[in-house]
């Protein structure tokens, strides 16, 4: 039936072709909503699709990315060595970790340029867009979506992207290319489930069905779509190419994906994690990603993972005879309370003790006779330097493993900060792809050299 919507046309923006009727546009339900957007549509640009690239492991091994964000950060007088170089004097929280301190570099005096507004900071942890709490805001892809978008197909889980106490659809360290939040896994049983327990053959069949019928859905949209290329511009018809170029490289993933199905799932030691009922076990819950982690690349289920703690949205927390007297969040806002910074440090202490666990458990792995350490490079840091005030300049970091040459401190200077993102390009570098540049970096991590 005729509807007034049906003769509603749409401008063009610098085409000079006839502008496309609703009708038109709708007939084929599928490509309505699945083509980019075209400037015969809307006067606005439509965003460009990546295309996938490397198709082996580049280089040879298998190299691997861990970013951890804890967005309260550390006490900074506790944290920041006074000394640089390599022979500097480990600070009270480094102490914790002196049994690798050839295993990671530290760096005071970094930030993400233009990355402001406290709290909402840490969903640009791993992306570095800038302004994340100013009106219109939007997200750019994340270093780990940077990384699975190249190397994901390579393992049965692109990506993964993990959390503690997260406050969902609210944060998460992981953005697509359009700036889309994937929201974080935060139960360890469901991830271990995932990756290790295998599924009956009737339940691996119907998701290869599940795969197969997207697959076909793709097909035809991308079938109705090349009869617009007819009758649009020169710049549609680039944009209509990109998005031809994007169907078939999701198509690839897809038809990886189905393969994967069938092929079992590595079997481990380790018996399913039972996970915490209160988030007051904060430090329980770290435990158990970090094992998480570990495991997944262990085995090689993925070779990109994100891990969240969201300790703005953690309730006082308890663990080991600890118990603190009120919410981490409070606890951050110290005003130099005595009692708050004497609470604040204990759990500082504990995220150290527990990083440095996850350091000698990668250490003691083996992957064809090097430890997986060296395999695996591992950023932990926060949003926010100082979270009393919620300055977001001078961001505690941490670089550990990869196979870099560590036991450092890189110290930049801390009133005119450096660019935290040219450790975002030395890491992609590292593992073989091809780029000069991510988000506001200016080039490779000045100091880092290779092992």
């Amino acid at each position: 039936m005729k509807t007034h919507l049906d003769e509603i046309t749409v401008a063009p923006f610098v085409s000079t072709h006839r502008a496309l009727s609703r009708r038109r546009f709708l007939r084929g339900v599928g490509i309505g909503l699945s083509l980019p957007l075209l400037e015969c549509m809307t006067p606005v640009f439509a965003a460009v699709a990546k295309r996938m690239a490397a198709d082996a492991t580049p280089g040879g091994k298998p190299r691997r990315f861990l970013g951890v964000c804890n967005n309260l950060g550390l006490l900074p007088e506790h944290f920041f060595p006074k000394e640089s170089g390599r022979g500097y004097a480990l600070s009270a929280y480094l102490e914790l970790l002196k049994d690798y301190r050839d295993d990671f570099t530290v760096c005071s005096g970094v930030w993400h340029p233009d990355v402001d507004g406290g709290h909402p900071a840490d969903n640009c942890f791993l992306t570095a867009a800038p302004h994340p709490g100013s009106a219109g805001f939007r997200n750019t892809i994340s270093l780990d979506q940077y990384i699975a978008e190249r190397i994901g197909h390579l393992t049965r889980f692109p990506s993964l992207t993990l959390g503690v106490n997260v406050q969902q659809g609210v944060r998460s360290l992981s953005w697509t290319g359009s700036g889309v939040m994937i929201p974080c896994e935060e139960k360890a049983a469901d991830v271990f489930a995932r990756m290790f327990l295998q599924g009956t053959k009737e339940e691996t069949e119907a998701q290869v069905r599940k795969l197969e019928t997207g697959q076909s859905i793709l097909d035809a949209v991308a079938g109705q779509a090349k009869e617009l290329q007819r009758s649009v511009g020169a710049r549609d018809r680039d944009r209509l190419d990109q998005y031809f170029t994007s169907v078939r490289d999701l198509e690839q993933r897809m038809q990886m994906s189905r393969e994967w199905e069938r092929k079992p799932k590595p079997k481990v030691s380790a018996s399913m994690p039972l996970d915490p009922a209160s988030p007051k076990a904060y430090m329980d819950k770290v435990k158990l990603m970090y094992d998480m982690a570990r495991l997944a690349f262990e085995t090689d289920s993925t070779r990109s993972i994100s891990l969240l703690l969201d300790s703005v949205n953690s309730p006082a927390i308890e663990f080991g005879d600890v118990k603190t007297s009120d919410g981490y969040h409070n606890l951050s806002h110290h005003g130099k309370s005595k009692e708050k910074l004497a609470q604040l440090k204990t759990i500082d202490e504990w995220h150290m003790k527990l990083l440095a666990e996850l350091f000698g458990e990668l250490k003691a792995v083996k992957e064809d006779g090097e430890p997986l350490l060296d395999r695996t490079m591992i950023l932990y840091g926060s949003n926010l330097g100082n979270a009393n005030t919620h300055v977001t300049t001078n961001m505690p970091t941490l670089f550990a493993g990869g196979g870099f040459k560590h036991g450092q401190h890189l110290a930049f200077d801390t009133q005119h900060n450096y660019p935290l993102p040219n450790l975002f390009v030395s890491m992609v570098q590292r593992l073989a792809l091809e780029a000069d540049k991510f988000a506001s970096s200016t080039g490779t991590m000045r100091g880092l050299e290779l092992a």
